[in-house]
């Protein structure tokens, strides 16, 4: 009988070594208490093996070398994300003035990996690496057999195959209501690709303040985005162009499951760059409205495709969620979502376009007021359970469960001097303005990793006389863009 206690107590005490330090015998432990209930053992004879016990397996680990991989102890916890996808994209454009021929179209298959690091520090602190394939700040991807290195005819020619840093930035939380974030970061606004590009990861700083008032959540952020460093010795005491967000907010709850948000911000911009045509006034034509290229490239003066003259943006993005509990697909999450947009400046920003050339609007007598507006509406539907937003769900691979789905679809409209051209989404609609169209998409979590996504979308000009300001490199030069087309099949690893 002694031989059995002595056993069960050798497995209780590793057990315990393995997880805890030891304890007395009068602990929780089930073995050790019955087999002193029994008579087996008294409390000192449970004690003295157990420690025995503990004492030979701390001499074990001890004697195990050391962890070459050392973790600094201020870094609390540590998260590997990411995802990797593949796709296949057609784009194009059709009856375009001057083209030979007069459709423009690219199909390409395409690679995308972004890998990150992210977790807590001590003392409220956070942080964020993340790299990606690309250095086009508005995309990630990667194209099959493009071959860039000069004269290179070498099938799988690695030089777009590089790694560039994305993300890269610090937070502090020291309160429940406040926090900031220094460095290239995650968006940090409540905002829409209709204004700014999903793949965009803004540099500067950012803080947020919360308050909650009963079922009222309430949010205010601030933004002070480095939009240019001309890196200009003489320009003194700095030539930064700065873009600054003020942002406020309101989540009101309904009931659990329901409940609209809606966050208005401003923004405006201290400085309009030196180099790179953000200097030039914005014009937004193609060559005499009618031709594909612009002589002397994108940003020469009367013709400028980038300038961030007159620019003072007010933006509101709203949505409206609830949940549908009964359907023969189970429970459904949806939404109505919205953004709206106008730039205060607009009217000023047409007509330093027109004074900028006034030969690139042919049949104008005069600037082209009133093309200050843009919006966004459309609705979205899917599983219950995953987080949903405007760039949130199985549609933006951000969240995946197996078996669950989710279907959108806007419309949006942007007119030709509403909107930062550089900033909007390069996909829909190609990073320009002075068009409108519909965007729709449905994806599928095949497992709890695996996402297979549809995307389609089609667009066409707003307004005759003017061009599709913006630039974009999946269909540069295109200026007007008309009968836009675009089809992207994806295949989403994510982790």
């Amino acid at each position: 009988m002694g031989t059995l206690a002595l056993g069960a107590l050798n497995v209780a005490a590793q057990t315990s070594t393995n997880s805890t330090p030891a304890h007395s015998a009068s602990n929780d432990d089930p073995l050790v208490a019955a087999l002193i209930e029994k008579g087996i053992l008294t409390d000192t004879e449970a004690n003295k093996i157990q420690a025995a016990i503990a004492a030979r397996q701390t001499n074990l680990v001890n004697s195990l070398p050391a962890s070459k991989w050392k973790i600094s102890d201020s870094i609390e916890s540590m998260q590997l994300f990411g995802d990797l996808r593949v796709r296949y994209e057609y784009r194009g454009a059709d009856n375009v003035p001057g083209a030979v021929p007069n459709t423009y179209y690219r199909e390409r298959f395409r690679y995308a990996l972004r890998l990150g690091l992210r977790g807590d520090l001590t003392d409220d602190f956070n942080y964020g690496l993340r790299v990606d394939t690309s250095s086009n700040p508005r995309s990630p991807w990667a194209t099959f057999g493009n071959n860039t290195t000069a004269g290179s005819v070498t099938p799988s020619d690695k030089s777009q195959s590089g790694l560039n840093l994305s993300q890269a930035f610090i937070g502090w939380h020291p309160e429940s209501w406040y926090e900031m974030t220094v460095g290239r970061m995650p968006m940090p606004l409540y905002t829409t690709p209709m204004v700014w590009d999903s793949d965009i990861n803004p540099e500067g700083a950012f803080e947020k303040f919360k308050y909650n008032l009963g079922n009222v959540d309430l949010f205010a952020g601030f933004g002070q985005f480095d939009y240019q460093d001309p890196s200009s010795a003489s320009v003194s005491p700095t030539g930064d162009t700065f873009l600054l967000a003020w942002q406020l907010g309101a989540t009101v709850h309904l009931n659990k499951s329901t409940y609209f948000k809606i966050a208005p911000v401003l923004y405006n911009y201290a400085g309009n760059g030196s180099s790179g045509g953000l200097n030039l006034p914005f014009v937004g034509q193609g060559l005499n409205g009618a031709n594909v290229g612009i002589p002397g490239g994108s940003n020469v003066a009367g013709y400028n495709q980038q300038g961030i003259n007159d620019l003072t943006i007010l933006e509101i993005p709203a949505e409206f969620n609830f949940e549908i509990p009964k359907t023969p697909l189970g429970a459904l999450h949806a939404r109505i979502f919205g953004d709206f947009s106008y730039n205060l400046q607009g009217n000023d920003r047409a007509t330093a376009a027109y004074n900028a050339n006034p030969a690139a609007f042919p049949g104008m007598s005069g600037p082209a007021s009133d093309e200050n507006i843009a919006y966004q509406v459309g609705f979205g539907i899917g599983s219950a359970g995953p987080v949903y937003g405007p760039t949130q769900g199985l549609v933006y691979g951000s969240t995946a469960k197996k078996n669950t789905w989710e279907a959108r679809f806007y419309w949006q409209h942007i007119e030709q001097y509403a909107l930062d051209v550089n900033l909007i989404d390069s996909d829909f609609f190609e990073g320009r303005g002075n068009l409108q169209g519909f965007y729709t998409a449905f994806s599928y979590s095949i497992t709890d990793c695996i996402i297979g996504t549809v995307r389609y979308g089609f667009a066409d000009r707003i307004n005759g006389n003017l061009g599709t300001g913006g630039n974009n490199l999946d269909l540069p030069g295109l200026n007007p863009i008309k009968n836009y087309n675009i089809l992207q099949l994806d295949l989403t690893m994510r982790f």
